[in-house]
């Protein structure tokens, strides 16, 4: 699988788009539970039409796009908002970037640590994959200078708020499902949704500046851009010391971030499952 990727990364990024257009049309067509999910997902947010059809193809681009931005050149990034990572820098503070399944959010951590990781690096969490192809792949993709991982373990959670108090950058998705015990249920686009509550953990940590971030996928293959909001302009209100409370405000951030570009947001992922063991409240 390493090869496979390798190979595709050497594929300009308008062809890999091209590509992965069809993907996305293909796996809409072919998989059931995921056509369900596109439909019940983007009619609970209230899509345009438009909006709805266009997210069908830029699913499919998410997926081909990752092996050109873990093993080809580089691709053209531009910023908006890196002045809000200068100040942070300035100051000695650490950052958390709250990405959701949107654009390209692969793309926003090697931004980052191209551009800000010789002066503090990031940590993104994951969660390791069971596959031990993909783990191949994934570890060979963000071994890069500026860029660490951390597993979503009590160690790596560890891991992160050390970073978080030395200063540096720490990146999560807060809008995948967690494991059970690992959350709350939150209201997500009017439906309850089991949400993790380690972002606000995080946001927690004595001088930490939370950060909105996500990458702008470009049209034609042009690159991407990456934008970047602190928590107080987007939400307009400090965190909330309650688990449940903040975990409602993270997912209405996320919901604000979404409503900026929502044909990019990833709208067949299954955001509404329930653990194991756990049902959801009613809406």
């Amino acid at each position: 699988m390493l090869l496979l990727f390798r190979v595709l990364g050497r594929l300009p990024l308008p062809v890999l788009h091209g590509l992965g257009w069809g993907l996305g049309w293909l796996v809409w067509l072919f998989v059931p539970a995921y056509r369900r999910r596109w439909r019940e997902h983007t009619a609970l947010a209230g899509l345009a039409s438009r909006e709805r059809w266009r997210s069908v193809g830029e699913a499919g681009k998410q997926v081909l796009e990752l092996p050109r931005l873990w093993f080809g050149p580089p691709v053209r990034v531009g910023w908006e908002g890196a002045a809000h990572i200068e100040a942070a820098l300035r100051h000695g503070r650490g950052m958390l970037f709250l990405t959701p399944h949107m654009g390209c959010f692969e793309v926003t951590a090697q931004a980052y640590a191209e551009r800000f990781g010789h002066v503090k690096p990031m940590t993104v969490l994951f969660r390791p994959p069971r596959k031990a192809g993909l783990a191949e792949v994934l570890a060979a993709a963000r071994s890069r200078p500026g860029m660490a991982s951390a597993p979503a373990t009590l160690r790596g959670v560890r891991q992160l708020i050390e970073a978080l108090r030395r200063g540096e950058a720490v990146g999560l998705l807060p809008d995948q499902v967690p494991p059970e015990g690992m959350g709350v249920w939150a209201p997500f686009f009017g439906r309850p949704a089991y949400t993790m509550t380690l972002s606000g953990r995080f946001a927690q940590v004595p001088g930490t500046e939370v950060l909105l971030a996500w990458g702008e996928r470009l049209p034609r293959g042009r690159g991407f851009v990456v934008h970047v909001q602190p928590w107080s302009a987007v939400m307009g209100q400090p965190l909330a010391e309650r688990a449940d409370e903040i975990a409602a405000q993270m997912n209405r951030a996320m919901e604000i971030l979404i409503r900026q570009c929502p044909q990019q947001y990833l709208w067949g992922y299954a955001r509404y499952k329930a653990p194991r063991g756990s049902l959801p409240p009613r809406a």
